[in-house]
């Protein structure tokens, strides 16, 4: 039996994380803002710590956020947040972080171009997408490019406040694995849908947007023209991931993991998956656009099947059909994730 401390445990995902630790036989202490405990409090901290001998670190602001106000509030809790941590974990001679880091690092996905073999473009213009020119091309010679899964050695190129603030966690735990020792395993979710989501909130993924449009009786607005490609994977198949990295990882160093389903599917898709199983209406196609988002992201997961184990088990079928009526959770002030 372990003893792990999860951050950020009253959240959506950190909550079905609680539950797979438990049901693995783990001890299981939790920690949420929602609660009054602040992983930014380094006198809370002191208090947990002693007692962990892992750190599930799941506490975060969540999502693309509203525009450039948001920004302290994702460094104070995503950057800031886990420096308090790890400094209380080195104080405290807890050795071993599992991190809920995320696929938005990478920015846009891999493609692939005829000419120029793999390219990573840079990001679409608003001129572009305002008239309806939404695929990426090369960056080299302009033309149309293939997209192709990502895998965890590709470059990093955070588009956002959310995305700028995960690899700054990733950074900060190489960091302190490096100084201390310790083993620190990063899980790169891709995107997240089941039971617990938040409803109504701009900060939440976008299978839970549609999913309270629907729930109110209102079509889905699908941005852009409902191509852009995501790997959608189950919570519980996250949850499941985060008890295999219990054991994973190398002292002294960081590990990075994609969390996929291997199967990619298209946001379209999604919003029309979700319609049909609560029966409409449906979805509503508008070419709007937001510029922090990717036009495809999917990825190669192999890595944690062969060094973790882990391989996900809730087709996407079998998924939506469940979350399509699974109940929502009230969107929280704190937005853990």
């Amino acid at each position: 039996m372990t003893k792990v401390l999860v951050t950020g445990a009253a959240g959506f995902i950190g909550s079905h994380v609680v539950e797979a630790l438990e049901a693995d036989g783990h001890e299981v202490t939790a920690l949420d803002l929602r609660w009054g405990d602040d992983v930014r409090d380094a006198a809370v901290l002191g208090r947990l710590l002693p007692d962990a001998d892992v750190v599930v670190h799941q506490a975060a602001k969540v999502g693309l956020g509203v525009n450039v106000a948001d920004l302290p509030d994702y460094v104070s809790v995503n950057a800031y947040g886990t420096a308090v941590l790890l400094a209380a974990m080195a104080a405290h001679g807890v050795g071993r972080l599992v991190l809920a880091s995320s696929m938005v690092v990478y920015g846009e996905g891999a493609y692939d171009c005829a000419r120029h073999g793999r390219v990573r473009p840079g990001p679409r213009s608003a001129e572009d997408m305002a008239r309806g020119s939404f695929e990426p091309r090369c960056p080299r010679c302009g033309e149309g490019v293939v997209l192709a899964p990502i895998g965890e050695d590709a470059p990093a190129d955070p588009r956002n406040a959310y995305a700028t603030t995960k690899l700054a966690q990733e950074h900060l735990a190489a960091n302190w694995a490096r100084e201390t020792g310790g083993t620190a395993v990063a899980l790169r979710y891709h995107n997240v849908y089941g039971p617990r989501m938040p409803k109504d909130t701009p900060y939440s993924g976008v299978a839970a947007i549609f999913r309270s449009a629907l729930e109110a009786g209102r079509a889905p607005r699908v941005f852009e023209d409902g191509g852009q490609t995501r790997d959608f994977v189950h919570v519980r198949d996250v949850a499941d991931a985060n008890v295999a990295a219990l054991t994973g990882g190398v002292p002294g160093s960081l590990a990075v993991y994609n969390i996929a389903s291997g199967q990619p599917h298209t946001v379209g898709e999604l919003a029309r998956a979700l319609a049909e199983q609560r029966g409409g209406p449906e979805p509503v196609t508008t070419g709007e656009f937001r510029l922090g988002d990717v036009r495809h992201i999917v990825a190669v997961p192999h890595r944690a099947g062969a060094e973790l184990g882990f391989h996900a088990r809730i087709a996407f079928a079998e998924g939506m059909k469940e979350f399509a009526t699974a109940p929502l959770a009230e969107p929280s002030r704190h937005r853990s994730a």
